[in-house]
């Protein structure tokens, strides 16, 4: 059985600064010294990268990309939902991207998990989840899976380059899946 972490409590009045706080601050320092490139709402590479939420893969700095270069879609273990379609159907339909990277990751959260998390969520809010854990026991596969809801989705009119890959968080090297 999945053990559900207990919600923690919220800050009381003169509690430290929440993290969300110090993003808050740090914000203010960012936009001094900001300057609004003139960037359009089209990634100038022209592709979309799904990729899992995990905090130890930083996307832009592991694909070489530069702000404005491509739409990030991330989630819970990269994979291809309905509302990830939905964002690749926008970015290629409304702002031009034609090629779409998949990125899921060693050590994944979703490789322990089952749908027994859902069950489990119900047990204990009293309403169950509409949505799918989505978790994966295979990498490679599950890549392969996202990799072919990408290609035969009917939205989509750009499916010709579709790759995907699995990062290795230990040395930060992408292995692309056939």
């Amino acid at each position: 059985m999945t053990a559900i972490p207990t919600r923690p409590q919220p800050p009381t009045p003169g509690d430290a600064p929440t993290i969300i706080d110090r993003f808050v601050a740090a914000n203010h320092g960012y936009a001094a010294d900001y300057r609004d490139g003139g960037m359009d709402a089209r990634p100038v590479q022209r592709v979309a990268v799904v990729a899992c939420m995990d905090a130890r893969l930083d996307v832009h700095a592991a694909l070489g990309l530069a702000l404005g270069d491509a739409h990030v879609i991330r989630n819970a273990g990269g994979v291809v939902t309905d509302d990830v379609i939905r964002s690749l159907t926008i970015s290629q339909r409304a702002l031009g991207t034609r090629s779409v990277a998949l990125i899921h990751h060693t050590g994944c959260g979703l490789l322990d998990l089952t749908e027994d998390f859902r069950r489990e969520l119900e047990a204990e809010v009293g309403q169950r989840p509409q949505w799918a854990v989505e978790a994966f026991a295979d990498l490679d596969s599950d890549v392969r899976q996202s990799m072919a809801r990408v290609r035969t989705c009917p939205f989509l009119p750009y499916v010709d380059d579709v790759r995907g890959f699995v990062f290795d968080v230990r040395t930060g090297l992408l292995r692309e899946i056939a």
